[in-house]
Parts: structure tokens; C-alpha cells; sequence
């Protein structure tokens, strides 16, 4: 399997195809950002998709090509929270997690909600580790390698992130 470094070479050596692999690689967890902004599935497919477009337009102004993850969840974010500013006319929002069931149109039950939830509650550095390491499927080293760490830092970050989501998860609703 290419690292995102290799595929972000590829595009801008002219590989459209090597992007693509980067949006199957990375599509859930676009997904999983923009609808923690949103809330709604079908807007949060709509913001991925301009994610993606912004990423492709800009990624020859990537610095660090083994950061792509980070830069496009940044993006994503982006993205998404000016989506709402437009539909809403508000300048500031707090993450939203709907409370629908899992259905057909992709929509998270329950658990995943409030496992999302839980994950959006931790520090930007143990939320970076854990969304690559689980939501992106990467390897502990290729986190460390996307977000610029040792493999130890990695491991002890995604250990402090696991208690502070055991934290958060063990605590009743109020």
C-alpha cells in the first residue's frame, strides 16, 4: 500500500488516479467530521465531496505531503462549519450529533453517535491519533509518520486518549 506522501507525489506528478485512492482512503473520516459539524448525513456527504475538491485544487500548497490526513480533516472542518454559517448566519459552532437511528442512508445509530461524541470531547492531539488509527485504519506507525511523531509519542497518546474516552464514556449524561 502507497503512503499518502507516495499518492500526493502521484497527483502532482499528474496521477488523477492517485488521488482517488487517497478519497477512498480517506472518505469515512471526512465523512465522520462533517457530520459531527452538521448532523445531517446527506449535507455531510455534500460538504465531503467539497472537502475533496478543496484538497485536490490546493494540495500543491502541502508542505508536508505525509500530513495530508490532518490537513484534510482541516479542511473538512472548514468546510463544513462554513456550510452552516452560510445556511444559519452564525459565526461560531459547537459539534452537533444527531440522535437518529442507523438506517439505510448511511446515518450513525446510537452507540456510534455517542461513541463520536465521546471522541470529539478529546484534546485536538488525542482526537487526531485516534480518528487516523481507527477511523482511517493506519497503522501506529503510519500515524506517527502522518502527524510528524515518534511511534512512542503515538502509543502514549493513543493510551491517554483510550482513558479519557473510557472517562468520558463511563460518565452518565446529564
Amino acid at each position: 500500500m502507497q503512503s499518502d506522501a507516495e499518492l500526493v507525489k502521484a497527483v502532482l506528478d499528474g496521477d488523477n488516479q492517485a488521488f482517488g485512492r487517497l478519497a477512498e482512503r480517506y472518505e469515512r473520516p471526512v465523512r465522520a467530521v462533517a457530520l459531527d459539524v452538521l448532523g445531517d448525513y446527506h449535507l455531510a456527504s455534500d460538504v465531503s465531496q467539497d472537502a475533496f475538491v478543496t484538497a485536490y485544487e490546493n494540495l500543491s500548497g502541502l508542505r508536508k505531503p505525509v500530513a495530508f490526513g490532518p490537513w484534510l480533516m482541516k479542511i473538512t472542518r472548514r468546510c463544513a462549519i462554513d456550510c452552516v454559517r452560510r445556511k444559519n448566519g452564525r459565526s461560531f459552532l459547537e459539534p452537533v450529533v444527531s440522535s437518529s437511528s442507523h438506517d439505510r442512508d448511511g446515518r450513525l445509530d446510537e452507540e456510534k453517535q455517542w461513541l463520536l461524541s465521546a471522541v470529539i470531547k478529546l484534546s485536538k492531539c488525542e482526537r487526531q491519533v485516534i480518528m487516523l488509527r481507527y477511523f482511517s485504519c493506519h497503522s501506529v506507525k503510519e500515524v506517527a509518520e502522518i502527524v510528524g511523531r515518534s511511534v512512542g509519542t503515538v502509543t502514549k497518546q493513543l493510551s491517554r486518549a483510550h482513558k479519557h474516552l473510557r472517562n468520558i464514556l463511563e460518565r452518565p449524561e446529564r
